[in-house]
């Protein structure tokens, strides 16, 4: 469905309506909010802002950015972290893709190369600068992620960022220019906790918007070297056995789920 039809025949869709960085809900048990754009009248001048994301449950989803207006009204909201820890996987994507979306619209007002004026294309999700032709896209970052295994044991690290919340990770970081992903895993491991590794095996691949991730993830041999965590960015590391490991992520996420598998075969080779 059209942005121009959801409004001209107020069809019922789901709607993601961001405001700041968090996500306006309906209530305390619903994320995106179910109902016609009629019934939005708290946001009706912010027709110009409407995306099309896809479509959920048969029905037609679309985001609203509000950027970072304050609202008139006190509505319940819910953080980007929060939606994409406690929404289904088909949610997560819908969510990630729409802050990915919000963040590219916000950003790219204005031509990076002449500094005119941007305009939205109709078609597809970009911007265009009509007097000098440049055309911008969504950006996407690749990043790796590594589960690395010694025997029967996991190597996890605590990041600077999780220093607060005891929650220890497999190891990731952002792909160089001119760099392969599985030269940036090796270059990576080296740099944060100083050790080598072997046998990389491709696990699977995730969107993660913060702010324009793709997580691609790897399982990987430990092959020598001593744990020296970078202090810059890692607040501890060390070799967990697979029945003692300490908090992790959720299985919602990919480093919960490179965990999980890990554990699963060297538990299977015991």
């Amino acid at each position: 469905m059209s942005i121009k039809k959801a409004i001209q025949n107020d069809h019922l869709a789901f709607w993601i309506i961001v405001n700041k960085d968090r996500m306006i809900r309906p209530d305390d048990q619903s994320l995106m909010m179910l109902c016609r754009w009629s019934a939005l009248t708290f946001v009706r001048h912010y027709e110009d802002n409407i995306v099309v994301l896809g479509e959920y449950e048969k029905k037609s989803v679309f985001l609203l950015d509000t950027e970072n207006e304050q609202l008139e009204h006190e509505l319940p909201t819910v953080g980007l972290r929060g939606a994409l820890m406690h929404g289904s996987p088909e949610q997560f994507g819908l969510f990630a893709k729409a802050w990915q979306y919000a963040l590219f619209m916000r950003t790219h007002r204005y031509c990076g190369s002449c500094g005119n004026r941007m305009r939205q294309v109709d078609w597809e999700m970009a911007t265009h600068c009509d007097r000098c032709g440049h055309r911008c896209y969504p950006r996407v970052s690749p990043c790796i992620i590594v589960a690395i295994y010694r025997g029967q044991e996991l190597l996890l690290a605590m990041g600077t960022r999780h220093k607060n919340t005891g929650m220890y990770s497999t190891l990731a970081g952002f792909v160089e220019s001119g760099e392969s992903l599985e030269e940036a895993v090796h270059r990576e491991v080296m740099e944060e906790v100083g050790v080598k590794v072997k046998n990389l095996e491709y696990f699977g691949s995730q969107p993660w918007p913060f702010p324009h991730s793709l997580m691609v993830g790897y399982i990987a041999e430990y092959a020598g070297g001593e744990i020296t965590p970078d202090e810059n960015e890692i607040c501890d590391a060390n070799w967990y056995h697979i029945d003692q490991l300490p908090l992790v992520p959720p299985t919602l996420s990919i480093a919960g789920q490179l965990i999980e598998t890990t554990v699963a075969r060297l538990k299977a080779k015991e």
